[in-house]
């Protein structure tokens, strides 16, 4: 008989106690995480969520053309596991298998052994993604073929109807649905939309029973928009564009046209172009909007938004002489200024029209380093515009305590100074609509539910535009511009002048920098700015033409020509009224000596004389 052990009992109840707590905790564990597993485990069997994708909204021209859409194509995959399990049982053997690998290489148009490996290395898949965006022919044919296990589902795809035009706008669409430049990526959260989603209820075989109300969330569709470029003068600029680059062998060039009024972009062009279908041959570099990101040194183009201030600072007259010797001339510090024609003694009406860069130097020593960096700034440049595109450049414009005694001829010409294209060509419509300096648009609005257009510009967007010269200041330019092409660098119908308008405008030819070396000997940017008609200004133009291949390099030669058959064409296509004649400037033959103190002091005394009281 064996006598009570008091340690066997306790090892035994110590035992007994932990095969209790485990059963304790196996039935707790059952009834809160393995029953969440449990009955996700029976959803997953018996629901499927699917992702329902928001179709991406479209972008139209200012009269409804369709620059770019989402088109529904189809998608093509394969059951392997399901494909080879039914030929077997069909006693189809590989070479039946190879047979249907050859056929849809041959509508796919794809690469027969790639396909092949692609099907072999995958049998045991339930789903593999053969091809996307199929065309419908090529669906028709493949359905044909009854393959088993070979389908097709639903996917967007972006389209660009009109091709290149306007590419640099629009920009691009990736593979994974996202914008990558232009108005694609700037808007990119409105185009989109929301995805929704549906979770379906399954039967045993994995069929569709039904959908219940609680478990359907619709997408949310993108919103279309609407741009203010208008097709039609879009595609002229390109063509004029293009046509100006190839024939003067340039590498690249730019051309922004606005409504100088409300400050609506009708187009906007770069040269060379790229297809938006077609972005894996789009290079990055290529795809760049060079009109918004790629600042340079304007030249005579500047020369307006000198004079402008100029004149309304009462530093100058458009009737002073300014004394020119010779075709150079020495500055007070020894640097040597050139011309590239002697014309004798110039008004400031000329040294515009004539667009001498000895007068504009003196000009420039008059107003100080101070009074220039004013007038250039009042004109916006150094800071972006403000346009509805992403990575706009704002140019360079040095803060005043950089600049040297050396900026003060430079900047006069156009050099230590970076714009963009939509930067001169937002100033000159300053020239064309009274002096107020529009705040560039591209966006007109996008579409509600009933198909009206609900705009993005505030109403009050007119009343907070800066006045960047008087009235009457740009009155006196406008005629000043208007000469350029009738005795100035743009004379002549072979370059900016028109039979049908009236056009006034400026031109610029800039020696390229090349940094330490200094600035080419060969190398130019060639640009005209102008508008029209002259009497009720609709179109302003920035042309600009990089590094022109051939002997010819000035602006009046090589950009105005384009500028004007641009503007010629688009005012036809908009049904303007020819210009009347343009009366020669009432300016006189006489050569005004002008004392500048003496002239500040006659403006006042004449604002004095108009603010008395009439008795």
């Amino acid at each position: 008989m064996h006598s009570f052990s008091t340690r066997r009992a306790a090892i035994v109840f110590v035992l007994l106690g932990t095969a209790f707590a485990a059963l304790v905790c196996r039935v707790a564990w059952l009834q809160t995480v393995g029953r969440r597993q449990t009955i996700g485990k029976a959803d997953r069997q018996q629901h499927q969520t699917v992702i329902l994708e928001s179709r991406r909204g479209g972008i139209f021209d200012r009269n409804g053309f369709a620059l770019a859409l989402t088109i529904e194509k189809q998608d093509l995959f394969i059951d392997p596991h399901f494909m080879h399990e039914v030929l077997r049982e069909d006693g189809h053997s590989d070479l039946a298998i190879d047979e249907i690998t050859m056929n849809l290489a041959k509508i796919l148009e794809c690469d027969l052994v790639e396909l092949s490996q692609k099907l072999n290395a995958s049998d045991a898949s339930r789903f593999l993604r053969i091809a996307h965006d199929v065309d419908e022919a090529r669906v028709e044919a493949i359905k044909k073929l009854k393959i088993p296990g070979v389908g097709f589902v639903p996917s967007c795809s972006r389209s660009y109807p009109m091709g290149s035009l306007a590419a640099h706008i629009l920009g691009g669409v990736g593979a994974d649905g996202k914008g990558l430049e232009g108005v694609e990526l700037k808007f990119d959260k409105t185009l989109s939309g929301k995805d929704g989603w549906e979770r379906k209820l399954k039967d045993a075989s994995r069929r569709a029973i039904g959908v219940a109300a609680e478990d359907y969330l619709p997408p949310q569709h993108g919103q279309h928009l609407i741009l203010t470029i208008d097709a039609n003068i879009q595609m002229i600029a390109e063509q004029e564009l293009a046509s100006t680059c190839k024939n003067f062998e340039a590498r690249r060039g730019e051309v922004v046209v606005m409504d100088p009024n409300t400050g609506e972009v009708l187009a906007l062009a770069n040269y060379p172009t790229f297809d938006p279908n077609d972005l894996e041959n789009a290079s990055n570099d290529l795809r760049r909007n060079r009109s918004l990101t790629d600042p340079y040194e304007p030249g005579s183009t500047i020369k307006p938004f000198i004079v402008g201030p100029a004149i309304q600072w009462h530093e100058t007259d458009l009737l002073e002489k300014w004394t020119i010797p010779a075709k150079t001339y020495r500055t007070p510090y020894g640097r040597l200024i050139s011309d590239t024609h002697w014309y004798g003694d110039l008004r400031t009406w000329d040294v515009l029209v004539k667009s001498s860069n000895i007068g504009m130097s003196q000009l420039g020593e008059r107003m100080g380093n101070e009074k220039l960096h004013r007038a250039l700034a009042s004109w916006g440049y150094g800071k972006p515009t403000g346009i509805e595109l992403p990575a706009e450049s704002g140019g360079k414009l040095n803060p005043l305590k950089k600049w040297t005694k050396y900026t003060t001829e430079s900047a006069s010409q156009g050099y230590e100074v970076m714009v963009t294209p939509m930067q001169l060509c937002r100033a000159f419509c300053a020239y064309a609509n009274g002096g107020r300096l529009v705040t560039p648009r591209l966006i007109r609005g996008v579409l509600d539910s009933n198909g009206k257009v609900i705009p993005t510009a505030k109403p009050s967007r007119l009343e907070v535009w800066p006045q960047a010269v008087d009235r009457q200041t740009a009155e006196k330019l406008r005629q000043v511009l208007a000469d350029v092409v009738i005795r100035g660098t743009a004379a002549g119908t072979a370059e900016g002048r028109s039979d049908t308008w009236n056009i006034f405008g400026k031109t610029g030819t800039a020696h390229i920098s090349m940094g330490r070396s200094g600035y080419s000997l060969t190398k130019f940017n060639s640009s005209f700015i102008c508008a029209a008609p002259y009497e009720n200004p609709r179109l302003a133009i920035a042309f600009v033409v990089h590094e022109p291949g051939s002997k010819v390099h000035f602006g009046g030669q090589v950009a105005s020509p384009g500028a004007k058959h641009l503007m010629e064409r688009a005012l036809t296509y908009l049904q303007t009224t020819p210009s009347p004649e343009l009366q020669p400037p009432a300016i006189g033959e006489q050569l005004v000596d002008f004392k500048p103190g003496a002239y500040k002091r006659k403006i006042a005394k004449q604002q004095t004389a108009d603010a008395r009281p009439v008795r």
